[in-house]
């Protein structure tokens, strides 16, 4: 039976590319401002296969304007100060608090994306591990960790369990999604001491098609940073 349990996808013009990720930097402890400190825009580009090559940045503060922002992103997910101090949110939400903190009117995404100057390339090459040969009826088996930083309360956690209809003997959140005769498996475990949560996604296939991996993994990326997680890699293990 097939079963979406992620959050609709939004409907993009014919030439537009996936939206940005917005986050807010809240002030420092203390600090008497009653608006955010800044704004960050974020766009992962990505491989044919749907990996990370790099991840193109840009920030605001009321001081500064806009700037290419590489190394802030790179401390979002790094340093433990500055990633207490960072909130995933919507565009719409951005929109207020660039206009509270003095910005007017945030600019559309054509113009946003003008101020991506470094271009980081992802170095690191795709990993390959995992039975290579795919379950009888499919055509091939691909697995992607996409690797979060931040934390996860209970009540985040409970909730990802009933978006995705956990099953109640599973330990973790973990879902399933059939797109025709394709097969996408996924489950969030915590990993290492720098990254908190890996999503891993088991994508069966069918035919050689695979119109459904990046929407289906972008779907999902998005419903975690919904619940406050900071997506830094797409890799692939098989």
């Amino acid at each position: 039976m097939t079963t979406d349990p992620m959050h609709a996808a939004p409907v993009l013009a014919p030439d537009a590319g996936p939206p940005l990720d917005y986050y807010l930097v809240l002030p420092r402890l203390g600090d008497p401002a009653t608006t955010v400190e800044g704004v960050v825009v974020e766009e992962f580009t990505r491989h044919h296969d749907f990996t990370t090559t790099g991840l193109n940045s840009a920030a605001w503060a009321p001081e500064a304007g806009w700037w290419s922002s590489a190394a802030l992103s790179r401390g979002m997910r790094t340093d433990p100060e500055v990633l207490a101090r960072v909130v995933p949110t919507s565009r719409r939400k951005a929109e207020e608090a660039y206009r509270a903190s003095g910005g007017g009117q945030l600019p559309d995404e054509s113009v946003l994306r003008t101020h991506f100057l470094d271009h980081p390339i992802a170095a690191a090459p795709p990993l390959r591990l995992g039975p290579a040969q795919p379950p009888a009826g499919f055509h091939e088996r691909r697995v992607y960790r996409v690797l979060f930083a931040k934390d996860l309360r209970a009540e985040q956690l409970a909730s990802l369990r009933t978006a995705w209809r956990t099953p109640a003997v599973a330990s973790a959140p973990s879902g399933r999604l059939d797109s025709g005769a394709d097969r996408i498996t996924w489950d969030l475990r915590r990993v290492g001491h720098h990254l908190a949560w890996a999503l891993d996604v088991t994508v069966l296939l069918s035919t050689e098609a695979a119109q459904a991996v990046g929407p289906t993994v972008t779907d999902l990326t998005n419903v975690l940073r919904e619940h406050g997680l900071i997506p830094v890699t797409t890799e692939r293990f098989a």
